[in-house]
Order: C-alpha cells, then structure tokens, then sequence
C-alpha cells in the first residue's frame, strides 16, 4: 500500500474481529515503529506486546472511559519509554505511536490509540489511581519506563466511513519569500 492510501486509511476503529494477529505480524509491526525518529536519536521508545485475553481484560479496565473497547482487541501494544535518557520522551513515543498506527494499517489490520500518561482511572476522580499505576499492579514493567499509550489492534469487523470532506487552510500559514 503507498503512504497516501495509508494515511486515507488509518481510522480510529473500536469494534474488532476475534481474528487473532500472529506473533510474526505483531512483531513486524513493533520493528517498524523502532524506525521511528526519536530525540536526540535516544531510541527511548519501548513496546510492550499484550495478545493474550485475560490481560487484553484487564487493559480494557484501565479507565472508565475510553478503553473498555480493548477486551476485544486481538493485540495491544503499550508504549512506553525509557525516561532516563531524555526529558523528551512523550514526544518520542508519540512519534513511535504514530508510525506504529500507520505499520498497522499496512499490515491490513486497524487500530485505536488509548492514552495512559497522565490519566486516572476514573474521571470523576482525577486525583485518585492513574491507569499506569492500575497497568503496572498486573504487568512487569521497569520503574525506568513510563507509559505513553496502548494501541488497540485487529482486524475491523467493519469498513469504516471515510473522513469527511473539510477545509483545513485555516490550519495553514505562509510565510512566503518576497
């Protein structure tokens, strides 16, 4: 697929086939987001691999809102990163999540971007229990690394609608030579 299709095709999808991705196609996808740029060229980013369901479960209850959709997700993948390297390391992730998005989409499977960093379990309470530590009470993660996000991953169990049609030239500024 050409990176234009790509990007066309990349849509957040919540509603999952229980067609399972092999391990082979998990990992191809991760070796791809490694090729992600990163601060510095740190390479801070690091990935987590969930494909299991009593754990894709639990992930889906990090949150009361916004990732309960991932109990039927074939895979999730968290990302993370080494914090002791750069201070920059969320915009590092971001990037590495982001291409991992588009590795997705050209391995012919969808996905959804859930957000970790910085998030409570409920949102009622934002003071209380923040989904990394929720995360953290039932997977081995290094104290080093801090969550970014999880990517929710499968094969849709639909086509989704294309994106509407809009003018984003207000979204764009020139600053032209004379």
């Amino acid at each position: 697929m050409d990176f234009k299709n790509i990007l066309t095709a990349r849509r957040s999808v919540r509603r999952f086939s229980p067609t399972e991705v092999s391990r082979e196609v998990l990992l191809e996808i991760v070796n791809q987001a490694l090729t992600a740029p990163s601060s510095r060229n740190m390479r801070t980013s690091r990935f987590i691999i969930v494909d299991d369901k009593p754990t894709l479960e639990k992930l889906s209850k990090m949150r009361d809102y916004g990732s309960e959709f991932m109990k039927d997700a074939a895979a999730a993948i968290i990302v993370a990163a080494d914090t002791t390297k750069t201070d920059l390391w969320r915009e590092s992730c971001a990037i590495s999540a982001t291409v991992l998005q588009l590795a997705v989409v050209d391995a012919g499977l969808a996905s959804c971007w859930v957000h970790i960093g910085g998030r409570p379990r409920l949102k009622d309470v934002p003071d209380g229990e923040q989904a990394e530590e929720y995360i953290r009470t039932f997977i081995d993660i290094p104290q080093e690394w801090s969550l970014e996000c999880a990517i929710a991953l499968g094969y849709s169990d639909y086509t989704p609608k294309p994106l509407p049609e809009h003018d984003d030239s207000a979204s764009i500024i020139w600053h032209t030579r004379q």
